[in-house]
């Protein structure tokens, strides 16, 4: 049997680290040896519990978490670093990964999807939260992104490509549905399934995606039939 691995809980936030604390310990042989929301506390705490991992806030007070982490590298510690932020932001997560993070995690994630996300970086994964993949892609591979964000319009289907066009013109769900005849709910459905298919998190991205790859004119310009 493998020795677990040893966790470091770095967030300013109290009652959100105890929350992952006891999420974590003890799950998938994952066990937490420490826990703070202090820069010191986190380096003496490096140093004397050497643990495999640290799972450090992106936004901390008073210096951030990319501070922490290259006083972690400077004071020695060679572990795994892995962000855990609410901030969904290419660039934060490109200063991250620059930063020597192996890791780039959004708060709410699934439970099951940060413990496998723990066991993949301690296996030499760069490991992303899901709603980041598309983000992480254009980072590394921009040519690569262009093509992949052509497979994820393709998985569209007709109706949904029809309403993504009247979200990239602005118009409320409520308004889509009257100008297609079809419920306020349907809307609501379709615009779900076409935010998950495009792994985009808002109407705003969708927009921008939309005009980008030729499914709607901009604001202001002729849009199609």
């Amino acid at each position: 049997m493998s020795d677990p691995v040893k966790v470091l809980l770095v967030d300013d936030h109290t009652l959100f680290r105890k929350g992952l604390a006891e999420l974590l310990d003890g799950r998938d042989a994952i066990r937490v040896v420490g826990a703070t929301g202090d820069h010191e506390e986190a380096l003496r705490l490096a140093r004397e519990l050497a643990p495999d991992v640290a799972i450090v806030d992106l936004h901390m007070e008073p210096h951030g978490g990319l501070s922490l982490l290259r006083r972690l590298r400077e004071s020695g510690w060679r572990g795994t670093c892995l962000i855990l932020t609410v901030s969904d932001s290419g660039d934060d997560m490109a200063d991250a990964i620059a930063g020597g993070a192996r890791g780039y995690l959004l708060k709410d994630m699934e439970p099951e999807q940060l413990v496998d996300a723990v066991r993949r970086a301690m296996g030499g994964e760069t490991v992303v939260a899901p709603a980041m993949t598309l983000k992480l892609v254009e980072l590394l591979h921009p040519r690569r992104a262009a093509a992949a964000k052509e497979t994820l319009l393709k998985q569209l289907t007709p109706r949904e490509r029809e309403i993504l066009r009247h979200v990239a013109l602005g118009q409320t769900n409520k308004a889509i549905a009257r100008e297609l005849d079809i419920s306020h709910e349907t809307v609501k459905l379709h615009v779900r399934k076409i935010l998950s298919k495009l792994k985009l998190s808002s109407r705003v991205e969708a927009a921008v995606f939309a005009v980008e790859h030729g499914v709607a004119a901009a604001r202001g310009e002729r849009g199609g039939p």
